[in-house]
């Protein structure tokens, strides 16, 4: 009996260690943060990002997920999609603005505010969340819906903050205000001002979030942090929504395709300039352009074509240089398009000289190629030194580049025995019209 209540008591204490145990790993699982970086104009790729960030926390079961933030805005639908995903988070988000001299400019303002905390660190800025048209100036009607669209959500997100933040975030988009981070700290725009994400964290341990209808306290003191890294095709498509590398794309693509043109059988130009715009369309699909650039496009390269064809002493070649910066600027620099989507003006002229030299290069190789004498078949024949293999008198037979030809002397009261040499004067249906071959002194 006594050994049984020892047996009893020794696994009474195993059981006991391992629900410590698993209630101990329960916890650390719980106190873990996982930290995304948002850098850059938003796009469908970092909407992406921060939805595969939100399910890896939720999945980890983490405490918090922080996004640093440092974005001039971007689309009204993006912005929209990547608040609801913030809203809609199992996991308490935190937007933290940051490093030093980042922003959070036009929709990134939505972004920060729709954190369930939002932190700063110094010298960075929040605003001038004005709703700006893709294409243009939008016109009054237009204008004034959009504004009172984002007013209204951007109220729904600052209403817990007080009265002077929303007061606020509504001129943000109403009057294209911005302030810096000690200003919005100190107008309860935003929750912290944080140095690091050290002191961020510091901040946050024991800081209550709303999520949804229930209040949650943060515990994370020295909780894991994890860093969650883009995915290289996300990283990818980021970079291709950069308006300076789509342009450098588009022109090289066009450039390699005329390579390949004007010189075919070699396979790399042709692969290299389909997969440059390829991407560069990728990347137009996202960038607000306006398609009517394109025709201005074409016009150069026709203009660099003709100048090469009928040369007019550059004059054409300086039309189409013109027309391709103007359809540049047409296609990325319209007005209304921010200053982040445009492309650099002094990359424009300076791609349309190399476009058209090279495009004057490439066609002039091609001339040269079209006019050289052909080397084989009928059309090379005229000229050539054969020899008789059986008496011409007039006829016989003459071999000439490797083949037998029926052979008819120039001179039909002419014979020549075999062995001697002829040239070929031309080809006349199936036979060749030969002459004797006299070598000259």
């Amino acid at each position: 009996m006594a050994g049984f209540r020892r047996w009893f008591r020794a696994l009474l204490i195993v059981f006991l260690g391992m629900q410590v145990f698993l209630y101990t790993a329960e916890g650390q699982a719980e106190r873990c943060a996982l930290v995304l970086d948002a850098s850059g104009p938003l796009t469908p790729a970092m909407a992406e990002y921060l939805d595969r960030g939100l399910a890896a926390a939720e999945q980890k079961a983490c405490q918090v997920v922080v996004l640093q933030l440092d974005t001039p805005g971007g689309s009204i639908d993006l912005m929209s999609r990547m608040v609801q995903s913030i809203r809609s988070s199992a996991v308490p988000v935190v937007v933290y603005v940051s490093p030093r001299g980042a922003m959070a400019g036009s929709a990134g303002t939505v972004l920060t505010l729709a954190g369930h905390a939002a932190a700063m660190a110094p010298e960075t800025a929040i605003g001038a969340a004005s709703p700006v048209s893709m294409q243009g100036e939008m016109d009054e009607v237009l204008e004034t819906k959009t504004k009172e669209i984002m007013k209204a959500s951007i109220r729904s997100l600052a209403e817990r903050r007080g009265y002077e933040a929303v007061a606020l975030a509504e001129a943000t988009v109403e009057d294209a205000a911005a302030v810096s981070s000690q200003e919005a700290y100190d107008i309860g725009l935003v929750d912290f001002i944080a140095e690091d994400l050290d002191d961020l964290f510091r901040q946050l341990d024991g800081f209550e979030v709303q999520m949804g209808t229930r209040t949650k306290t943060l515990e994370i003191a020295g909780a894991a942090r994890e860093t969650f890294n883009p995915s290289f095709i996300e990283q990818l498509l980021q970079t291709l929504t950069n308006p300076n590398i789509v342009f450098l794309l588009i022109s090289v693509g066009v450039q390699a395709l005329l390579i390949e043109i004007s010189n075919p059988g070699g396979w790399v130009a042709g692969f290299i300039g389909v997969v440059c715009l390829a991407l560069g369309g990728y990347g137009l699909g996202v960038l607000p352009v306006n398609w009517f650039g394109l025709i201005f496009l074409i016009t150069a390269f026709v203009l660099f074509f003709l100048e090469v064809k009928a040369p007019t002493h550059g004059a054409l070649a300086a039309a189409g240089i013109a027309s391709f910066i103007a359809g540049s600027l047409i296609l990325f620099n319209s007005p209304g398009t921010p200053a982040f989507q445009r492309v650099s003006l002094l990359l424009i002229i300076g791609m349309a000289v190399f476009t058209a030299a090279g495009f004057g290069v490439i066609i002039s190789f091609a001339l040269k190629a079209a006019r050289r004498p052909a080397s084989v078949g009928k059309e090379a024949l005229p000229g050539k030194i054969g020899i008789v293999r059986t008496e011409l008198n007039p006829e016989g037979m003459v071999l000439v580049a490797g083949e037998l030809w029926s052979a008819v002397l120039e001179d039909r009261k002419t014979e020549l025995d075999a062995g001697k040499q002829v040239q070929i004067v031309r080809v006349e249906g199936l036979h060749i019209l030969v002459r004797p071959y006299k070598v000259e002194n």
